[in-house]
């Protein structure tokens, strides 16, 4: 263990990280390895894959993952801000070529290949775009004359026209949701919380119109007719699984249920281990979006304090329409749970996010208020 005496690189990243983020990231990726040994084995016997295939891709893949939220935590704001601009622009231009070359799967083409690795950009995006957004509105607060609101608005209608143009209305929903709060945040104006309100409220009738798919999800859960198999399997798995589950590998749900390791893990979970595993699931993913919140809150940066709230805003939202896709309360979508459902993309791209959040929320007592508004002296590294 290092001093707090000691001004080296790792030493000062030691004291001034947030342990108790630090240790809810490493919490969910340990249970994600050990609910993949539950979820996946049964998934891969029945495509014909080896009975360990997705177990040991999720392990692969979360070495890189680690490694990439603990690199990212080691850098400064600018640098941060830096990051996110690359990588927007990348994951822009890949999107486009996605369009065109990308891998069609179910009806969408999301995905690329490059070098033989299969590249989900729409998830990359998602990180990229709250920091910039953040960079804008905060650019706007601070000299009104930048037209950062202006640009942000006309970002957020690029990265919707792309996600809509695969189509992922999913990924659409929760980008549009996290620009919302942040814009809030930000100081919107009443107007424009009508304008945007009436926007989306079009947005939502025109996809129910335009795409198939999209009225047939709704369709069958407002009236529970047609092909309901997946949720209603998702349910029952969550019910006979009770308070303590039916014990590690004793699950039913896995064996039918053709996403199991991906966007119902949460079922399976609640079947095996229980309700209250899933208690503690939701409390850690509380945990997150609370204490990010309440660091923003303290936060007289305005960047670091929209972004931060963007990141971990970003972060409920999925994980709320994951589990709340388990529980049949709103319409099925293929959305992951956090760092626990199976995925490279997504579970790399989560771990950039929230290696942004820990680089964010280190200890910098030139930019953060103390719980009663003022200068804390506590935050100062010791001498």
């Amino acid at each position: 263990m290092t001093s707090r005496t000691d001004r080296g690189l790792v030493s000062n990243w030691w004291w001034t990280i947030d342990r108790w983020f630090l240790s809810a990231f490493l919490a969910l990726m340990v249970l994600g390895i050990v609910l993949s040994f539950a979820a996946s084995p049964a998934v891969a016997e029945r495509i014909g894959l080896e009975e360990y295939h997705f177990v040991t891709r999720q392990i692969v893949f979360m070495l890189p993952a680690l490694a990439v939220m603990l690199g990212v935590s080691f850098l400064e704001p600018r640098q941060i801000r830096r990051l996110a601009i690359l990588l927007l622009v990348a994951s822009i231009v890949l999107m486009v070529l996605a369009l065109f070359i990308g891998v069609e799967i179910k009806g969408s083409r999301r995905w690329v290949s490059l070098a033989g690795i299969s590249l989900q950009p729409s998830e990359f995006l998602k990180p990229a775009f709250v920091v910039i957004c953040a960079w804008l509105f905060a650019e706007h607060a601070r000299q009104p004359d930048i037209p950062g609101n202006l640009f942000a608005m006309i970002l957020l209608g690029v990265v919707v026209t792309l996600l809509v143009a695969q189509p992922d209305l999913g990924q659409t929903m929760l980008i549009v949701g996290t620009w919302g709060v942040m814009f809030f945040m930000a100081g919107m104006a009443w107007i424009w919380i009508i304008v945007l309100g009436a926007l989306g409220a079009g947005g939502a009738f025109l996809a129910y119109t335009v795409f198939p798919h999209v009225a047939g999800r709704i369709d069958r859960f407002l009236t529970g007719e047609g092909d309901t198999f997946q949720t209603d399997m998702a349910r029952d798995a969550m019910i006979s699984g009770g308070w303590f589950g039916r014990g590690p590998g004793e699950g039913v749900s896995k064996r039918i249920l053709p996403d199991s390791h991906t966007d119902f893990i949460f079922s399976v979970a609640a079947e095996e281990f229980g309700l209250v595993l899933c208690f503690l699931l939701v409390a850690l993913f509380a945990f997150i979006v609370l204490r990010g919140l309440k660091i923003a809150l303290r936060e007289y940066d305005d960047f670091t304090r929209f972004a931060v709230a963007g990141l971990v805003i970003q972060f409920g939202l999925q994980s709320i329409i994951n589990m709340s896709v388990n529980l049949h309360l709103m319409p099925a979508k293929g959305m992951t749970l956090p760092f626990i459902s199976y995925g490279g993309s997504s579970l790399v791209a989560m771990a950039l996010s929230m290696g942004m959040v820990l680089a964010l929320t280190r200890k910098r007592p030139e930019t953060r208020r103390s719980s009663f508004g003022a200068f804390d002296s506590r935050m100062m590294p010791a001498e």
